[in-house]
Order: C-alpha cells, then structure tokens, then sequence
C-alpha cells in the first residue's frame, strides 16, 4: 500500500492507497496465505470469527465478547454470510450464533462456501470500495 496521506498531508482513502500488485494479491487472497502459519502454530483455526483489532477488546459487551470462546479464524461464518457487507451488529451476532452451534458439520459449510466465494470471486472486495468501518464499540 501507499503512503495513507497524500502530498498535501491529507489521508486519502484505502482504494486510492492499494498498489497494482496489491490489487493482485487482495483478488487472488494470497494476503491470507500468511495466516496459515498462525494455524500451523496453533494461534488460530482455519474456521471461526475473523479476528480484530485489539484496540476494540475493552469495547466488547458481554454478548460480544462471546466470540473469544473459540481460536480465531481465517474464514467464518460472518465471512461467508455477507463479510464487510454486513453492519457491525450483524458480524457480531453471526459470530456469537457459530460459537453457539460449533460442530464439524457448520466447519464443513463454511469451508465448502468459502471455497465457493474464492471460485466465484465473491470473497474479494470491491478495490473501489476497499475501506469499510472501523468498529467505535456501537453497533
């Protein structure tokens, strides 16, 4: 990515700071090939709620905070049921709802439709609607 101010020192917006070749990368998902080596280390899952920003932790009620009972995914349910798409509220509840029905069967899915969306380019955002919401602990 590019320098997030422009010359005037002014921040200019995450479409406008993603390189060519980190176009590449975002719409090919190599970015998250990373990620494996956090579940080869037993950091992360492959499936489970994407995770955050550690700056929201104090933010988090107690519904919320739910989503911590499982590892951290690379891909999860709230990805594979509308992503950046979906309010704040909505990822959340979605995340809570694979914490409450967490079974082989939900993995299944989610890996099967991720694959899906990665095929079908669906998983990929948009590079002109590249930025979404930072979460301010009100959903």
């Amino acid at each position: 990515m590019k320098d997030p101010k422009n010359n005037e020192s002014e921040l200019i917006n995450q479409a406008q700071r993603i390189t060519k070749v980190g176009a590449i990368i975002r719409k090919t998902s190599l970015d998250e090939l990373l990620q494996l080596v956090n579940v080869l280390k037993g950091d992360m899952s492959l499936i489970g709620p994407r995770p955050l920003l550690i700056e929201y932790l104090p933010l988090y009620d107690k519904e919320q905070a739910r989503r911590h009972m499982v590892k951290p995914g690379i891909t999860g349910w709230a990805q594979v049921n509308g992503r950046t798409a979906l309010s704040w509220k909505e990822r959340f509840a979605l995340d809570v709802w694979y914490v409450d029905h967490l079974s082989f069967n939900i993995d299944l899915k989610i890996l099967l439709k991720t694959i899906q969306k990665i095929f079908n380019r669906e998983a990929m955002s948009n590079i002109e609607r590249a930025s979404f919401s930072l979460w301010d602990g009100n959903t």
